[in-house]
């Protein structure tokens, strides 16, 4: 295995106005993104549909993007390519403008299927592009990057009450201006990715170092009680974001309009907690981060099956505070972990957080069908206690070594 070594210390500026524009565009991605869970309520009365075949449809579009971002992120280690960042909300459009005049539960899938192509083309790239801008602020700067994503996450149960309760599925092409706004952003990046590419070619040493074997398996070890943690983290966020209206809708019930204002809080809160994420970890630790993350969310997410609808809002906005603040965090840590992958590590983590969603909520959605969906939110609430993973993970100033030319 070949890396490039870890140099001691990064000089390069921080450059916000680029990190700024890339967050951005992450917000336009994932808010056209999240137009699909927001859409679930309409979908399941307007085509009479299942719970396993809501699951469905959200497996068909984070499993598609799961496959295809680390395959987007090795290509761009190899030969990276700016054009892509257009190209791939090109796919997004499309998929919103099939989305809207969708007349059967196999069009949607179509649909769906075009919106995770393009969301699998923006995230190893966006990630490459807040890496090259970060300068030495690697963890705030992955922040900017995934809060305008969850920002656009969070948006969702705002997308059900203000666009799709009044005007239907129909409400989707809306959503194609959005997209075409990101192509016109995206290119602007494009151009700067590009002439940044062409610097660092120019300053760019052949320096690489062979991995001591020891260290190899080592570092395997730690990727894969980090991907447990990444999939542990996004079945518990499908459960809620994907779910638990449903929930507040039998147990209290509430409307669809007000059932998705619980859902807000825990997504909005989320970003907040992505946000603050990245420079907790930069003065504290990745590590610590996301022990803390996972550890801290565990008692509270045990709690909220048993809470009154009062305590059920405050618990929702405290979890999604804690458990997304090492959203960010994890894509550091991983590429701390394999350093000079950039885009291959990157589009992994993120591929695997849409990808352990998509399949969380297909065999949720069958669980729920089967057993209901009160006993199957209480048995989410056990996933957080996983988190005690994270102190099998070697810590930060282990990595530096791993890491350090020899």
């Amino acid at each position: 295995m070949k890396l490039q070594p870890r140099p001691e210390k990064n000089n390069q500026p921080t450059i916000f106005w680029i990190l700024i524009a890339i967050s951005l565009v992450h917000l336009f991605n994932d808010s056209i993104q999240s137009v699909i869970p927001a859409i679930f309520p309409i979908l399941k009365q307007s085509m009479n549909l299942s719970f396993a075949q809501i699951g469905m449809i959200s497996f068909a579009i984070n499993f598609t993007a799961s496959i295809m971002q680390p395959v987007v992120g090795w290509f761009s280690d190899k030969r990276p390519t700016p054009a892509i960042l257009p190209i791939g909300m090109g796919f997004t459009f499309t998929g919103m403008l099939l989305l809207a005049y969708a007349a059967d539960y196999s069009s949607v899938l179509i649909a769906v299927i075009f919106v995770g192509l393009g969301s699998a083309a923006f995230h190893p790239e966006g990630s490459r592009v807040s890496h090259m801008a970060a300068g030495s602020r690697r963890g705030l700067a992955q922040s900017i990057f995934q809060v305008g994503g969850n920002a656009g996450q969070s948006l969702a149960p705002m997308l059900t009450m203000w666009i799709f309760i009044p005007l239907g599925q129909f409400g989707a092409i809306w959503f194609t201006g959005v997209a075409a706004a990101g192509i016109a952003l995206q290119m602007v990046i494009a151009r700067w990715y590009g002439r940044t590419l062409i610097r660092n070619q120019h300053q760019k040493k052949t320096n690489t170092r062979t991995m001591n074997p020891d260290v190899r398996q080592k570092v395997m070890y730690a990727l894969i009680v980090l991907i447990l943690l990444v999939f542990v983290r996004s079945w518990y966020a499908s459960s809620v974001s994907n779910y638990y209206s449903f929930y507040l809708m039998e147990v209290f019930h509430l409307s669809v309009h007000d059932s998705q204002i619980y859902i807000f809080m825990f997504l909005a809160a989320g970003a907040v907690g992505t946000f603050l994420g990245g420079p907790l970890s930069d003065r504290f630790g990745k590590r610590n981060m996301i022990f803390a993350s996972m550890i801290c969310a565990a008692p509270l997410a045990l709690l909220l099956p048993y809470a009154n609808l009062f305590w059920t809002g405050v618990l929702l906005a405290f979890i999604g505070l804690v458990i997304f603040s090492s959203f960010s965090v994890t894509v550091v840590y991983a590429q701390m972990l394999i350093p000079g992958k950039i885009g291959t590590v990157s589009g992994l983590i993120t591929g695997l957080a849409f990808g352990m969603g998509g399949l969380g909520s297909l065999i949720l959605g069958n669980w729920m069908d089967s057993i209901g969906i009160t006993s199957v939110m209480q048995m989410c609430s056990f996933l957080p206690l996983l988190g005690i993973l994270t102190y099998l993970l070697p810590s930060d100033q282990k990595l530096k070594q791993w890491s350090s030319p020899v």
